[in-house]
């Protein structure tokens, strides 16, 4: 039977647009438009149309009652910001069990710059609102943007080594992690402990399920959002959380090993081969369609579904979720004055946090590593790449937002953290790029 190579018109639409989503910078990309397209909303004609509509509330009724009615805004931070958590959580128990933070030796680094990226920008918020109406925003600088700094890292194409992307991305993920906890500790008020014993009675309910072997991703989908989320977002505890303790109990290993599933699909394939084909028909006999049946099944079966799930939803987290969530918390007005964004020291609190706490977090928390013996640089890596990491490690956009709208408010307070998010995100960018791009500009 032979295959035609010729493309399908809808192919020809399609794989454009499949191939930008498979660059690694694409999410950095979308997200830079998505925060123009939200400030250009916010400072226009339609900036009462814009923030109108995300007054709109959604909820449903039964029997008379209404249940789960919040504006579009909430549900936004709260729900679809839940399937960005879970990503996250998936992300994380992958790397402990089997990426860079499996091994102690190699993760001590990317731990390290990370703590130092979190404990040095809270310090600077705080030294400069202790003891004010503004103090609690202390969580915002401490967070990067894993999809802004490694979109500004790739656009410096292969000159880059491996080992400092791969740095980077695990500093980040501990980052997200440590963000994670803040929120879980000091971020979360009213709770409600009946609410947070049945979520917690089905989180364990998940993790037997693991021991079990079930690996029915439906299984964990049905317990996870109707269980999980929702008594956690009826505890008071944010939902965000259940997201994360969700995601680690998702199962990590496979059935089938490697070998195994190599000599399932070899024999596979040739009884595949060996049918004959029903010639100049473009549908496959029952035979052939009883053989791909088993490939797909082995092909399962030697996936896990931690790894299956995180494939399947990167995308629509990168390319869907991110920006709705920009849309909806990046348009800030700019029509402000001066004795208004100065009158706390929120805004400087927050860009200086970022922009010098975040560098002299992560590059001398890591200079002090490798110079105790505790940790060495990675190959290829030296400290002109960590300056230049340092300075793409201050641009904290989406958690950073997040935790604003957890910490604050009082719109003032809220426009003061954005506008501070803004200006230190976009000169630690620019500053790293330029950093780099010149020391990889010497050595080629």
């Amino acid at each position: 039977m032979s295959l035609s190579k010729k493309r399908t018109p809808i192919e020809k639409l399609v794989q454009p647009i499949q191939r930008f989503i498979q660059l690694e910078k694409s999410g950095g990309i979308v997200l830079g438009v998505s925060v123009i397209i939200a400030l250009v909303l916010a400072n226009s004609g339609w900036s009462e149309g814009y923030h109108h509509f995300l007054e709109h509330k959604l909820g449903f009724q039964w029997d008379g009652r209404t249940y789960f009615e919040y504006n579009l805004h909430h549900w936004i931070n709260d729900g679809l910001m839940s399937v960005f958590f879970f990503v996250v959580g998936l992300e994380l128990k992958r790397e402990i069990i089997a990426g860079q933070l499996s091994d102690l030796r190699s993760a001590l680094l990317p731990v390290g710059a990370a703590a130092g990226g979190m404990i040095v920008p809270a310090a600077i918020y705080l030294f400069l609102n202790h003891g004010t109406a503004t103090s609690s925003g202390w969580g915002i600088p401490m967070a990067t943007d894993i999809a802004f700094a490694l979109g500004v890292l790739f656009l410096l194409g292969k000159r880059v080594p491996l080992s400092l992307k791969v740095f980077l991305t695990a500093l980040a993920i501990v980052d997200d992690l440590g963000a994670v906890l803040v929120i879980a500790f000091f971020y979360t008020s009213h709770i409600s402990l009946l609410h947070l014993a049945i979520g917690g009675g089905i989180l364990l309910a998940m993790y037997v399920g693991n021991k079990l072997g079930i690996r029915s991703i439906i299984f964990y989908a049905i317990l996870g959002i109707g269980g999980v989320w929702t008594e956690f977002l009826l505890s008071g505890v944010h939902a965000t959380i259940a997201a994360v303790l969700a995601a680690f109990t998702i199962p990590a290993d496979v059935k089938i090993k490697e070998q195994l599933f190599v000599d399932k699909i070899q024999k596979y394939l040739d009884r595949f081969k060996d049918i004959d084909p029903m010639e100049d028909k473009p549908t496959l006999t029952n035979e052939q369609l009883h053989v791909l049946e088993q490939v797909q099944e082995a092909t399962i079966a030697a996936t896990p579904p931690l790894q299956r799930l995180e494939h399947a939803m990167h995308p629509l987290v990168t390319f869907i979720i991110i920006p709705v969530f920009a849309l909806a918390n990046a348009g800030v007005s700019l029509n402000i004055d001066l004795d208004n964004l100065f009158s706390t020291n929120v805004a400087i609190g927050v860009s200086l946090g970022l922009l010098l706490g975040k560098f002299i977090g992560v590059v001398g928390f890591t200079l002090l590593f490798i110079k105790l013996g505790i940790a060495r640089f990675p190959k290829g890596m030296d400290v002109r790449n960590l300056l230049g990491a340092g300075l793409l490690a201050s641009i904290g956009f989406t958690m950073s937002l997040f935790i604003t709208s957890l910490a604050f408010s009082d719109e003032i307070y809220i426009t003061q953290a954005k506008i501070g998010i803004f200006a230190a995100s976009i000169i630690g960018g620019i500053a790293g790029y330029i950093l780099l791009n010149k020391q990889f500009q010497k050595k080629s």
